[in-house]
């Protein structure tokens, strides 16, 4: 019997792969049998070590998406892909009424600009190739809710949500499915300071229905199962992936 999450012969290019959901991302896609092009601003050599070390096959990409066409005219350089994860993100926190321009414009490049322009160049090649694809973004629990303190996080992420449903409507006719999937809380470096402070890990945990911290790897699980056959019907859908917290 075929293994229909099985992804072997692909090749995935996942952005943001140097650590925490990213890195598990990575490591995912391998052990489903993807090929991975690792890529960040910073090195990723730690994960393609861990990829190789599990008995898996990755390269190192350095993409800087604070420049998003740039980064994108360089994703040629990972050659052909049939998968794509939009994972790389950044934060800026501050009352709205002190944000900085320059703040809005640097979250809104990496997080929501650079995830069109990725997006828009993979499909070109694809079609190029008269090939289908995968793209799958990662949103957010605030592509549904407001939060505060992070207006441009906020934006980005709700502009995710609406992005990957038109661009399924446009693609799907040509073989490309585009999905994403919103982490709830992760126990990664980003949340440290929260998981630190008993206080408020406790109000966290409180809502949550699973009763703990999401682990990268239940992101990876969902990212990869969005990249398999088992989920080739699936498109223009938003995963949330968060223990129950938005059902509560």
């Amino acid at each position: 019997m075929s293994d229909v999450f099985c992804i072997d012969g692909t090749r995935a290019l996942v952005t943001g792969a140097n650590g925490g959901i990213g890195q598990a991302i990575a490591l995912g896609l391998a052990q489903a049998g993807a090929h991975v092009i690792a890529s960040g601003r910073s090195s990723c050599t730690e994960t393609v070590e861990m990829i190789a070390a599990a008995g898996g096959s990755a390269e190192a990409l350095t993409l800087d998406l604070a420049d998003p066409l740039a980064a994108a005219a360089r994703l040629a350089e990972a050659g052909d892909l049939d998968i794509l994860v939009n994972n790389a993100g950044i934060i800026r926190r501050a009352d709205s009424v002190d944000y900085s321009s320059a703040d809005w414009d640097d979250v809104m490049d990496v997080n929501l600009k650079a995830v069109f322009t990725l997006s828009q160049a993979f499909a070109k090649s694809a079609f190029a190739r008269d090939a289908g694809g995968r793209i799958v973004n990662i949103a957010s629990l605030l592509s549904f809710q407001g939060g505060i303190r992070v207006p441009a996080y906020t934006a980005a992420k709700h502009g995710v949500a609406g992005l990957t449903k038109i661009l399924a409507n446009e693609w799907a006719a040509r073989g490309i499915t585009v999905n994403a999937v919103a982490p709830g809380y992760i126990a990664t470096n980003n949340t440290a300071a929260l998981r630190e402070d008993p206080k408020r890990s406790a109000e966290i945990l409180a809502r949550i229905p699973a009763g703990r911290w999401g682990d990268p790897a239940d992101i990876a699980g969902a990212v990869t199962f969005l990249c398999s056959p088992a989920a080739n019907y699936v498109t223009g859908a938003v995963l949330n992936v968060d223990g129950g917290w938005l059902a509560r």
